[in-house]
């Protein structure tokens, strides 16, 4: 299956801010968080297609992964 995945801020430095990956069924968000060798140090909010999941959720075939840093501001 297709999945897309968006990196912002960055993590930009581990991939093109917007890739197309091809996974099996079953992957779920922690599969390509570990396959796009982001540490498990980094905090990250995910969401799919514009809602938030947890790391154990399992993406389906054309899902939108987005992928953020934690962000601070004030």
């Amino acid at each position: 299956m297709r999945v897309k995945v968006k990196l912002f801020a960055s993590l930009r430095t581990f991939g093109p801010d917007e890739q197309m990956l091809e996974v099996p069924a079953g992957t779920t968000i922690n599969d390509v968080v570990h396959i796009l060798a982001i540490p498990e140090t980094i905090r990250l909010l995910r969401i799919v297609n514009g809602e938030h999941r947890p790391a154990d959720h399992h993406l389906q075939d054309n899902d939108e992964l987005a992928l953020f840093p934690p962000i601070a501001g004030g």
